[in-house]
């Protein structure tokens, strides 16, 4: 099976009631992260990039990745969920495994391994490690494609128990890691909700979060208005 048809063998496998009139484009890449891929789609014309690591898999696993595009681009309200998409669904559960892990901070590090001896019995092996942007809404996440742990920058002088408690919430996503039913994912199931309702002290430690972003935020508007101040002594300084 060649990388052109591909793309329609996925499309008549999940459609097979229609025709397949398109032209198909198929290319593998380095400039997409890990095991990531992406569809564009106009009148007649479906083109697919891929990270260049999908090159070397499995084609019915490729098919179900395919498909789960497909699905996106064609904004199927009656989701389907297929064997290839299953496929698709255990690789992505498992590529935490194939993924290099070559991003750590002390830190962090640190982190990682007293949540993980508490409250996984060291069960986890460590992913990559990263501390990411001044992000105040996306606080941290979990990456599987690239499994990861990223945790925003306003928190890297935050205290142990904050920083474990963030930890713990991502750690939670790669340990449980998510269900597929009717074309859709679920990352935070009943037993998610479950163990993360455990950790110890919960509100008091989401009330030092919120303490921390209010400081911070405070503090970059101070910096931008110092940073204001100084640009307009220039500009009149230099007419």
């Amino acid at each position: 099976m060649n990388r052109v048809n591909l793309i329609q063998e996925s499309y008549q496998r999940l459609f097979p009631e229609k025709e397949f009139s398109y032209l198909t484009d198929m290319e593998y890449n380095r400039r997409l992260s890990n095991f990531n891929a992406n569809i564009s789609y106009s009148y007649n014309r479906i083109k697919i990039n891929l990270n260049l690591q999908w090159k070397d898999i499995d084609d019915e696993i490729k098919i179900g990745l395919i498909q789960h595009l497909l699905l996106k681009v064609f904004k199927k309200k009656n989701k389907k969920n297929t064997v290839n998409i299953e496929l698709y669904n255990n690789f992505i559960k498992n590529i935490p495994t194939l993924t290099p892990k070559t991003k750590d901070d002390p830190v962090l590090n640190s982190s990682f391994t007293r949540v993980n001896n508490v409250f996984f019995s060291d069960s986890l092996e460590k992913p990559n490690l990263i501390w990411g942007s001044r992000a105040y809404r996306k606080l941290a996440s979990y990456n599987f494609h690239e499994d990861a742990v990223t945790v925003s920058s306003i928190f890297c002088d935050a205290e142990e128990e904050v920083l474990d408690y963030l930890m713990y919430h991502e750690l939670l996503h790669k340990y449980h890691k998510f269900k597929h039913k009717n074309g859709r994912s679920s990352f935070h199931t009943r037993a998610f909700r479950e163990d993360e309702s455990k950790y110890p002290q919960q509100n008091e430690i989401e009330k030092k979060i919120e303490d921390i972003i209010r400081s911070k935020k405070g503090n970059k508007r101070k910096e931008q208005k110092q940073k204001n101040k100084k640009e307009n002594f220039w500009r009149f300084m230099l007419g």
